[in-house]
């Protein structure tokens, strides 16, 4: 059967991939232990699964969850289809349910907002967008496909209880990004000693925004600062802010300030403020 596996994130604890399975052969397929930990959320057409012996359909309305170790089977009826896979590391799906490893069974049918944070999370993934922010979307909706999974004192288990805890994990978060633009969302975790997932949740409520957003908006107004004073090294620049590359610091820049950084620089500059210091 043709398999096209598109890579779009590929990290230590998290994988995320668009599958398109062209030309299915009839009946089932082998069957075979799962592999790995994965979420696949169905994009277009139909199909069958067998895991430990429960047959279950598989479409768009829904979300497959495939536990390690299980037995499992597929059957295409309808031909093709297409689906993202996201597969997370088993200490990842840990900090997921509250330090349990072990991942309930059973078939998630997606609500509206699964959706669309689905579709936008594959969006971003193709239009180039940094790992910190695709790890955060990719844990944001396997929490929200885990919650409808297992109970919700499970999956909210990791998350600290009184609002000073939380306050000093979003305050030592904060820092830590101030200290170091380059960290990824599972070393900003490990930073503070909270898992990745319930401290984006956490950031979220306490700043109203999610940390990928927040440390944009933070290594933009670096960036506005560098520019003011002059700076022409722009790929020295996104390199010391943490951007992959000078052009993700045009796209960032533009896209937050509605200007790229040489018209920035020419209207910030010390030449484009004129004598006096003024703009």
């Amino acid at each position: 059967m043709p398999v096209e596996r598109a890579c779009l994130l590929n990290g230590d604890d998290l994988f995320l991939a668009d599958v398109s399975c062209q030309d299915p052969p009839h009946g089932w397929t082998e069957l075979r232990p799962a592999p790995v930990f994965g979420l696949v959320l169905v994009r277009r057409g139909m199909f069958r699964g067998r895991a430990d012996g429960l047959e279950q359909v598989l479409d768009p309305a829904c979300v497959y969850v495939e536990r390690m170790g299980c037995e499992q089977q597929f059957a295409h009826p309808c031909g093709g289809d297409r689906y993202t896979e996201l597969v997370l590391s088993e200490p990842q799906v840990a900090d997921l349910l509250g330090g349990d490893p072990e991942v309930p069974q059973g078939l998630v049918f997606t609500t509206p907002r699964m959706a669309v944070a689905h579709r936008l999370l594959a969006a971003r993934a193709r239009d180039g967008a940094d790992a910190f922010e695709l790890a955060e979307r990719a844990l944001a909706l396997a929490g929200e496909v885990l919650s409808a999974l297992a109970p919700a004192a499970r999956v909210e288990s990791g998350r600290p209880v009184r609002d000073t805890e939380r306050r000093r994990l979003v305050d030592a978060a904060r820092a830590a990004l101030a200290a170091d633009l380059g960290l990824g969302l599972d070393e900003l975790g490990r930073a503070v000693g909270c898992s990745p997932h319930h401290l984006s949740r956490i950031f979220r409520a306490a700043t109203g925004e999610g940390i990928a957003r927040y440390r944009n908006r933070l290594r933009v107004t670096l960036a506005l600062e560098r520019l003011t004073e002059g700076e022409t090294r722009l790929a020295a620049l996104a390199q010391e802010l943490g951007f992959s590359d000078q052009a993700h610091l045009t796209r960032v820049v533009h896209r937050t300030a509605g200007l790229p950084p040489g018209r920035l620089r020419a209207l910030l500059g010390p030449a484009g403020r004129g004598p006096g210091g003024r703009a």
